[in-house]
């Protein structure tokens, strides 16, 4: 295994990117900038390797992307209704920057800030001190994100908090995913299968109404493994509130410490295959439905709407307004631990 880094200045800080090679010579590129994931180069099924990641030409383009591409997002990834927070009897109103909603901790969210890199021998260990008050959430939160590459290609990611007063926290990674290469144009041939017989039905602004519904008989079913465009054009609410898959799963048999299966992702153009993983209980897909615009990609590649699907393991969307989903609470003296596992293989 090989960790190689290289730098570039920002008005914000020393950019750093992180190369990890493993002895196949499949890699991950990691960036300082929101703890995210640049590239993830893998090979096809007759050993040809791509880039399989979405991500941008210029280093800096990471600041402040629509996309928040390959980020972790924080402190609370997807939607808080209104911006509002209750804690203990006391209101808190975070920035609105997602219509009428507050999305992935604000516009100065953990995913727009450098965190701290320490190479490892198989990989890189991220720290960033989010101070009280920060985006207006409550106690000073210490997070740490380790990301660790092994020889059969999986990419685990390990993500720790601590907290001084009591605050909500949901983290994930937000990088999209493009098997045929990040540059090979739609996703939407991709074949899906989700471990979930249930999803978070949502109202028009993609915030739960705070109860889940069977995906039987209905396009939210990828209990079996079909192509993501099979249903993504139906007339169907949660389709049309956002152009597309942009929806929660509940993962079947969830329990909290305990590692499921999430999603499987094949492309049967290229034969790769991603198995996702985690210990959080829902799973986020996201099919790139409003990417086009986005900051030039590697290699100069234009980005479109549809090239791309995210696979988001994270805890329930604006769970601090819905208390009978799992409680999203972090505590002083309690430990956040949460992660996920992303395994990259070949199918015939």
């Amino acid at each position: 295994m090989k960790v190689e880094s290289r730098s570039v200045e920002s008005a914000k800080g020393v950019v750093t990117l992180y190369t990890v090679t493993n002895n196949s010579g499949a890699s991950v590129v990691l960036t300082n900038v929101g703890a995210g994931i640049v590239a993830i180069n893998v090979p096809d099924r007759d050993g040809k390797i791509a880039d399989v990641a979405m991500g941008y030409e210029d280093p800096l383009a990471y600041f402040y992307d629509g996309p928040c591409s390959g980020k972790i997002p924080g402190r609370y990834a997807g939607r808080i209704a209104k911006g509002h927070l209750c804690i203990d009897g006391k209101d808190y109103q975070l920035a609105i920057n997602n219509g009428p909603n507050a999305l992935h901790g604000g516009p100065e969210g953990f995913q727009n800030q450098i965190w701290k890199g320490k190479p490892l021998e198989d990989g890189v260990e991220f720290s960033y001190m989010s101070v009280n008050g920060e985006e207006h959430y409550p106690g000073n939160m210490s997070v740490k994100a380790l990301y660790t590459w092994s020889e059969d290609n999986t990419l685990t990611l390990r993500l720790y908090a601590t907290t001084d007063a009591k605050t909500v926290i949901n983290l994930t990674n937000h990088v999209y995913f493009n098997l045929g290469g990040h540059d090979s144009g739609t996703s939407l041939d991709h074949l899906l299968k989700l471990n979930a017989r249930h999803y978070v039905p949502t109202d028009e602004t993609l915030v739960p109404y705070g109860h889940i519904d069977a995906v039987e008989g209905t396009p939210m079913d990828f209990t079996y493994e079909h192509p993501i465009r099979t249903f993504a054009t139906e007339d169907f609410p949660a389709l049309k509130y956002g152009k597309g898959y942009d929806n929660s799963w509940v993962i079947e048999g969830w329990e909290r410490n305990k590692i499921s299966l999430a999603a499987e992702l094949t492309d049967p153009v290229s034969g790769r295959k991603l198995t996702v993983s985690t210990d959080q209980p829902i799973v986020h897909v996201y099919n790139g439905n409003w990417i086009s615009g986005s900051p030039a990609g590697k290699g100069g590649y234009e980005y479109h709407d549809y090239d791309t699907v995210a696979i988001e393991c994270q805890d329930y969307p604006d769970a601090p307004n819905h208390p009978d989903f799992p409680s999203v609470l972090l505590l002083p003296g309690e430990f956040y631990a949460r992660t996920i596992v992303f395994n990259f293989s070949t199918v015939k």
